[in-house]
């Protein structure tokens, strides 16, 4: 475990938000009075990667955001607190939210829950225009995932297992297991997304 001491945060710029998290990266990196190519050899993120964070040109991924965050000896939900007390932990703004996008370009991930949890539980908001797939790797063993379907029409896969759910419906299932979801119906599917990820080494 890293024994770097925690730097002194200097002053905030005006009208910074937590949510801006290329600024929060940026400022904690020159505070541990690191270089672009320090932090990429510590964190395993490429340098240009990095880059386009701080200048806020890209919008990382979540494992990209967790490793920044450790080589930075912090938490994700520290790095987008930033140096508030308000009571309100977090607010995100509309550009803040991080997004991810399936390879065929028709699905959307919104990442909405609390970035500090997502090694035990992480939210979604998914919209897929119609054919669009989203296909996941198996998460950690006994990992479930929940959705709430809002509008639309689903197909679920799990395995060899299939599943087909509409507007109003919820579906949950091992995701443990290779699994996608795609869009069967004539318009965008909306689903909200929870996963319930069981901690390597846990009992039960």
């Amino acid at each position: 475990m890293s024994t770097r001491p925690k730097p002194k945060s200097p002053p905030s710029n005006n009208g910074e938000s937590g949510a801006e998290l290329g600024k929060t990266i940026q400022r904690l990196r020159k505070a541990y009075n690191l270089s672009l190519g320090e932090l990429s050899e510590q964190s395993g993120v490429a340098k240009s990667i990095i880059s386009q964070i701080e200048r806020n040109e890209t919008n990382p991924t979540l494992s990209t955001v967790i490793r920044l965050s450790r080589a930075l000896d912090t938490t994700v939900d520290e790095v987008l607190r930033g140096d508030s007390t308000s009571l309100f932990i977090e607010h995100q703004t509309k550009s803040g939210i991080p997004m991810l996008e399936s390879q065929d370009g028709l699905c959307r991930l919104a990442i909405v829950g609390p970035l500090s949890l997502v090694e035990s539980f992480q939210w979604y908001d998914f919209h897929a225009k119609p054919k669009g797939v989203l296909e996941s790797e198996p998460h950690p063993q006994g990992t479930v995932e929940h959705l709430y379907i809002v509008t639309g029409e689903i197909e679920v896969t799990a395995g060899t297992e299939v599943k087909v759910g509409k507007q109003g419906e919820a579906i949950r299932f091992r995701a443990d297991v290779s699994h996608k979801i795609t869009n069967t119906g004539e318009g965008e599917a909306h689903v909200v997304m929870m996963l319930a990820l069981r901690q390597v080494g846990g009992s039960g």
